[in-house]
């Protein structure tokens, strides 16, 4: 067995962002692992798209470029990577947990009979010990997914079957440049060796894109509110501080299964994860379901009627009282403050 592989999505023409979370955390795993990492990407005139790779540590590229793969198609899409992996025989192969993530890896991982883990909230290098077996199996992927609705965090391992293969949710994995002038060696797919008739049996007629209405991934402040603010009517007041502070509103699972706010806006390890600079946590209790997605913000402030709600121990500031009256406080104070 072989590199580490990544399969890079396109979005708009560029490397889509999970693509170069996955590439960073792919660098890590082969940096301990002693191997290469390599990144699969797949479109139409993406000429020197390997400029948007290679700074996040690929090794190699391996890139089909061809106008049947200008829009994703699970057929031709799958041919190919199905054959790629066949002949490269990676060991660990990456994909985002996106719409397009969901549905091309568990074609691929059927196709090598190598199985997969969907929606990991981490990956880890580690050995495990098959005691009824006798077997010790070293340096596998260990990889990491909440659980039952989220109630717990399930660990699991692939000792036998290869590419150990995950699809990884989007925001979890921290995005950072490996090196600006890294070098890559670039392959070409030869795509028409590859594709058949059976993979042009689904075609676009019409495509038509809706944008995303709510994306809280990309604000820098998170105004969060949870069951403790009591209702959709009091959430109103968390909309107006985060109109005013510059920020986007966020929710725990128990406000969104609450019918406060859309699913959306839900933070935690059933939701998105967020990295903003300022999360400012309302009637939150801190349960490990919603931290796992906010934990690493730049500073946490936390709102709260209980002292000892677990959220206030990694919130960097706390503030000891009812929301309904703090957060108007704090729209007054900023609003006079800021003029």
């Amino acid at each position: 067995m072989n590199n580490v592989f990544v399969f890079c999505e396109i979005d708009e023409g560029k490397v889509a962002d999970v693509s170069q979370e996955l590439l960073t955390k792919g660098r890590s795993l082969a940096n301990e692992l002693k191997c290469d990492l390599e990144a699969v990407i797949l479109g139409h005139k993406i000429k020197n798209i390997e400029k948007d790779i290679a700074p996040y540590g690929a090794d190699v590229v391996h890139i089909a470029d061809d106008k049947r793969l200008e829009f994703f198609l699970t057929l031709p899409f799958a041919s190919i990577i199905i054959d790629l992996f066949t002949k490269e025989k990676p060991q660990i192969a990456l994909f985002g947990a996106s719409t397009v993530g969901r549905d091309l890896a568990p074609r691929v991982s059927s196709a090598l009979f190598s199985g997969l883990t969907a929606d990991c909230t981490s990956l880890v290098i580690g050995d495990h010990e098959d005691k009824k077996a006798g077997k010790k199996y070293d340096n596998l992927l260990y990889q990491i997914r909440p659980a039952f609705g989220g109630n717990i965090i399930a660990t699991i391992i692939n000792p036998d079957c290869r590419p150990q293969m995950a699809t990884v949710r989007e925001g979890v994995m921290k995005k950072e440049i490996y090196k600006e002038d890294h070098k890559c060696k670039v392959k070409t797919i030869e795509v028409g060796s590859i594709l058949t008739d059976a993979d042009d049996a689904v075609k676009i007629i019409e495509r038509h894109i809706e944008p995303r209405k709510i994306d809280i991934k990309k604000s820098q402040i998170i105004v969060s509110g949870g069951y403790g603010v009591g209702s959709k009517e009091n959430f109103d007041k968390l909309f107006e501080l985060a109109e005013v502070i510059g920020g986007e509103v966020g929710a725990s699972r128990a406000a969104v299964d609450s019918g406060f706010v859309d699913h959306a806006r839900q933070v935690g390890q059933t939701g998105v994860t967020v990295r903003p600079k300022l999360y400012i946590a309302c009637g939150i209790s801190g349960q490990v379901q919603h931290t796992a997605g906010m934990e690493e913000s730049a500073m946490i402030i936390a709102i709260n009627t209980d002292p000892s709600a677990p959220i206030n121990k990694i919130a960097d500031y706390v503030i000891e009282g009812d929301v309904g009256v703090v957060i108007p406080r704090m729209i007054e104070a900023y609003r006079k403050n800021s003029k």
